[in-house]
């Protein structure tokens, strides 16, 4: 099965680690990632620009309407994210708690729909 693995976190606390602080979390973010590549698990993965860079777009009556920014204000904001291939949802769980991001925040993890391709 095909899970997406949300990560959930407050921008603050990267924003206002030390370099250290912040190149000792990339090093556990790297190991983290190989780890699931070495296991076969890992599909893709990215972390993504800050929220501060994000853009929502609306239908407005038939035109669309762009504001900046997220849909939501919230505490805690999608930093990035894994797609996992994985036997069921009990080991997507495993690495969910695995990853870093669960120190810090929440990880939201999703099936991913199949569709039957054209025939």
């Amino acid at each position: 099965m095909r899970y997406m693995l949300l990560i959930y976190g407050g921008e603050a606390a990267m924003a206002n680690a030390t370099e250290a602080e912040r190149q000792a979390e990339m090093v556990k973010w790297g190991e983290y990632t190989e780890d699931m590549r070495s296991s076969g698990a890992f599909l893709a993965g990215d972390p993504l620009q800050p929220i501060a860079t994000a853009t929502t777009v609306r239908d407005n009556g038939g035109e669309p309407l762009v504001t900046d920014g997220p849909f939501a204000e919230t505490k805690e904001a999608l930093g990035g994210y894994y797609i996992l291939e994985v036997a069921d949802l009990d080991e997507a769980i495993k690495w969910a708690y695995k990853c870093p991001g669960a120190r810090h925040g929440s990880i939201e993890l999703r099936p991913i729909m199949d569709f039957p391709g054209p025939s």
